[in-house]
């Protein structure tokens, strides 16, 4: 349990989204151990509002700032300050909150994730993009504030519960696990003509539509191997991926004697949020309680690379090194976009993804300056290949 005192101070970032919702939720069961300080969202700006007056938040800005002033029009006589706009997104995590949730999807959220962690503040990180497009960066400005990151990633959160930061030279590899998505089974064919309902439809996971179809590609676990990379002192060849289908362990560590270490939990992202929030001690959770008599078996199988090809070219991207990795990230956000509008197949994700990656060889991303620049080439050559293929 989180141990009587003060109230921990806490801001969301991304607010609206699945996993701000879910911070929320916890938040909402536990309103005498948290208080909150500012809020964020894109352009909900009615859910954000609410959310700001349940809580009481001192700030909250919206990301698009054409929806400021709806914001502040909702907002009006509560004196909460109101920001708008991609600035006040970053001034948002920069506010004195103990533990941030960033949250924001894509690399919007990287400002934003940089902004908390240069203050030294505890980061529970969500936005994957942040450690993928600029893990080298972040990582570096964790070392420099004494910021303390927090993954909420399911897998890597496991990781992260049974990781022996003390003596890592013990650890012999990692295992992420993958659910397989909603085409575990299906042929290429099938694939090739599915849809985006069908590939929004996740088998165990209630998700946002950006990460649905990142795991229906595999995309999102070559995403997650990218940030165990920089989240955990072990080299890429000894990170591996497993599909379990279940997804009830969600994922392990191996150790040089033998022994394997797992973090179980029913497919809620309460649970991983949960651990952060109230890091480094514990509280009590929402999510259904694992019955392994009725759980019966697990299952294991390696994935395959032929269908789900995101796999090679995020390990091939991580090797390479540089501005791959960002190259990588930015291409599928402009793909997996094109793919919700019905501007793309579905095979056509990673397709794009790769060829922009081809384009784009030798970039270097090294400053906040140079992904930024890097990102914006690899979307404009992505969207570029989209309108060549329609």
């Amino acid at each position: 349990m989180v141990a009587a005192g003060p109230l921990r101070s806490v801001t969301v970032l991304g607010a609206t989204g699945s996993v701000g919702l879910n911070t929320i939720d916890l938040l909402r069961r536990n309103r005498d151990r948290f208080r909150v300080e500012a809020l964020t969202a894109h352009r909900n700006t009615a859910g954000l509002a609410g959310l700001a007056r349940e809580f009481g938040a001192r700030f909250v800005a919206v990301g698009d700032e054409s929806c400021y002033g709806d914001l502040r029009q909702e907002l009006a006589g509560t004196g909460i300050e109101v920001g708008g706009g991609p600035q006040a997104l970053a001034d948002a995590a920069a506010r004195p909150a103990e533990w941030v949730m960033s949250a924001i999807t894509g690399a919007a959220g990287l400002a934003p994730t940089l902004a908390a962690i240069e203050r030294g503040a505890m980061v529970a990180l969500a936005n994957k993009e942040a450690l993928v497009c600029a893990g080298a960066i972040v990582m570096a400005a964790c070392a420099r504030s004494g910021s303390i990151l927090l993954p909420v990633d399911s897998e890597h959160n496991a990781i992260h519960q049974v990781f022996d930061f003390k003596n890592p030279e013990r650890v012999e590899r990692l295992i992420l696990t993958a659910s397989g998505g909603p085409f575990r089974n299906r042929s290429r064919q099938d694939m090739a003509a599915a849809t985006p309902e069908q590939a929004l439809a996740h088998p165990n996971w209630s998700m946002g539509a950006k990460i649905s179809i990142d795991s229906a590609t595999m995309m999102n676990k070559g995403l997650e191997l990218i940030e165990a990379s920089h989240l955990f002192p072990v080299p890429e060849p000894r990170i591996e991926i497993v599909v379990h289908p279940e997804s009830v362990i969600h994922s392990m560590v191996a150790y040089i004697d033998g022994s394997v270490l797992a973090q179980l939990g029913s497919p809620d992202m309460r649970t991983p949020i949960a651990y952060t929030l109230a890091w480094p001690d514990r509280m009590a959770g929402p999510s259904a309680k694992l019955d392994f008599v009725q759980q019966k078996s697990l299952s294991f199988e390696s994935p395959d690379e032929q269908r789900f090809s995101a796999l090679r070219v995020a390990r091939d991207a991580l090797r390479a090194g540089r501005a791959a990795p960002t190259v990588l990230n930015a291409a599928n956000e402009v793909a997996v976009r094109g793919f919700l509008d019905r501007r793309i197949g579905f095979l056509d994700i990673v397709a794009i993804v790769e060829e922009t990656l081809e384009r784009l060889v030798g970039h270097s991303a090294d400053s906040l300056e140079e992904v930024h620049a890097v990102d914006d080439e690899a979307r404009s050559t992505a969207e570029s290949l989209m309108m060549a293929a329609a």
